[in-house]
């Protein structure tokens, strides 16, 4: 049984790769309809991980303001907590 599964996955992976060059061809240079696809897609991947950089930009940025503001926020229950024990003394 096994040796049957690995026969028909050869195969069939046999027909799928003729099947591929006889789809796309096999010339040598691509067309001008093929360069401007990859120049689209290259200017498309380049402006993805422009944004991808100035995300992770904000983020730190965020992430550097969330510090300190929790760091305000302790400074602000201390000096609550402080203040309630000066007045439960009185």
């Amino acid at each position: 049984m096994n040796k049957f599964f690995r026969t028909i996955v050869v195969i069939t992976f046999i027909v799928a790769l003729i099947l591929s060059l006889a789809v796309t061809g096999c010339s040598r240079k691509p067309n001008e309809k093929q360069c401007q696809a990859y120049e689209e897609q290259l200017k498309a991947a380049n402006s993805a991980e422009d944004m991808l950089q100035q995300k992770k930009q904000d983020k730190a940025d965020l992430e550097k303001q969330l510090d300190s503001k929790q760091g305000v926020l302790e400074k602000v229950k201390s000096e609550k907590e402080n203040i309630e024990n000066k007045l439960g003394d009185v």
